[in-house]
């Protein structure tokens, strides 16, 4: 009665993980957030008392579903502490933990709105291609440092070359080594940077020179950069998702094999039993 049991029990459990991954309970959370999002942006306008309470209990209902979508996915999760040490599995569970705190405390308002606000997060999460732009991105951060070091050096070097020359021609654009610095950020967002150019070249003609090989090596050369070790960091995540999952793939093959080599061998056993009784 107790192996039957828990048989059934095991192949319950496996038709709510199925469920879980399965395509149709994806589309399910994923239009919940888009509806959690529009939810939150009505209440950016002026809507009548009706509407607003319509909003308030749809709101109420979109939390209540979080939660018992992030216990659903708690339950079914074979291993609850990876579940919990999880960085995206942790986001949502602080998300919808902070979504029960109640808007009508004036003191944990904001928190409570600010926290409905990431809500739409969750969408990062839920989406796996999103997450893996996500995850790359954050390990691409530490060499995408050392090139924004070299690119604060250069705009330290042509802001007190700025200051130096220009402080003359505006003192309000390169009067110091900091406003020069949020000039030259001006100049390489090309938010009016020809005015800039030209303000100076009334005095210093060769200017121009100034302007375009700052903006030759900030615009060109280092965003360059920036998006080729972001490619890279991509890459590799490709590659190691890649290599992981034929690992797990000859880890379950081999698994398989040893169940059926261990279903041979009982079978083996049986039919040797079988002709010593015979016999």
């Amino acid at each position: 009665m107790f192996p039957a049991s828990s048989s059934a029990q095991s192949s319950v459990l496996q038709s709510l993980r199925q469920l879980e991954t399965s395509r149709i309970f994806q589309t399910v959370v994923i239009s919940i957030i888009v509806l959690s999002a529009l939810t939150i942006g009505a209440k950016t306008y002026d809507v009548p008392p009706l509407f607003s309470q319509a909003l308030a209990v749809m709101d109420m209902a979109i939390t209540v579903f979080f939660l018992i979508e992030i216990l659903f996915r708690f339950g079914v999760c074979p291993s609850k502490k990876r579940f919990l040490l999880d960085g995206w599995n942790l986001f949502d569970t602080l998300v919808v933990i902070g979504s029960l705190i109640p808007l009508d405390n004036s003191e944990a308002v904001l928190l409570g709105r600010l926290l409905r606000v990431f809500r739409v997060l969750r969408l990062v999460s839920v989406v796996p291609e999103l997450r893996f732009l996500i995850n790359s991105l954050l390990k691409a951060i530490p060499r995408m440092g050392y090139i924004a070091l070299l690119m604060f050096i250069i705009f330290y070097i042509y802001a007190a070359m700025g200051s130096m020359f220009f402080a003359n021609v505006d003192e309000f654009l390169w009067g110091d080594v900091a406003v020069a610095m949020l000039t030259l950020f001006r100049v390489a967002t090309f938010e009016d940077w020809t005015d800039v150019m030209y303000g100076t070249m009334e005095v210093y003609p060769l200017s121009w020179v100034y302007y375009l090989t700052f903006i030759f090596l900030t615009a060109f050369v280092f965003l360059n950069m920036m998006i080729g070790t972001i490619l890279e960091v991509m890459s590799e995540e490709k590659n190691a998702k890649q290599a992981q999952q034929a690992h797990d793939e000859r880890d379950d093959m081999a698994r398989k094999l040893d169940e059926v080599q261990n279903k041979l061998d009982e079978l083996v056993k049986i039919v040797s039993d079988n002709q010593r009784q015979s016999k």
